[in-house]
């Protein structure tokens, strides 16, 4: 019976998480940073190896963990701004940790782009060389 109880209570917390932040694809973060309204925040949840064989969006913001950052100091003061988290591709789900832990600290804004890096680069999308001084 207990078994029971925690598979149904971490099946009803995976439906929550994956309902608390929008999916978006390459197409859409583009067109909003085409539009430039309003400011978008774009925010690397790849680790260092993804990173460096991979590149980053341009003007990602990199977060120096995907579970682990710090609220203060990686995202907007504004929690009204709208963050996009990515990471690698549509297996990767470091994007969709890090989206949660922003939706838990009281942003409203929240997306994950769940194309990542790679479906980016799939489009034509050009990406920036990672080096470590960024992160």
């Amino acid at each position: 019976m207990k078994v029971l109880i925690a598979i149904l209570v971490v099946l009803a917390s995976t439906t929550v998480w994956a309902e608390s932040f929008k999916k978006i694809h390459v197409k859409d973060l583009s067109a909003w940073l085409d539009a430039k309204k309003p400011s978008v925040y774009i925010l690397d949840a790849n680790n260092e190896k993804t990173r460096t064989s991979e590149g980053v969006i341009p003007g990602a913001k990199i977060l120096s963990s995907y579970d682990n950052y710090d609220i203060a100091k990686e995202l907007p003061p504004d929690h009204a701004a709208k963050l996009v988290f990515y990471c690698a591709n549509t297996k990767c789900s470091a994007s969709h940790d890090a989206a949660d832990k922003a939706i838990k600290n009281g942003y409203k804004d929240v997306s994950v782009m769940v194309d990542g890096i790679q479906g980016w680069k799939k489009a034509g999308k050009s990406s920036l060389p990672y080096t470590k001084s960024q992160g």
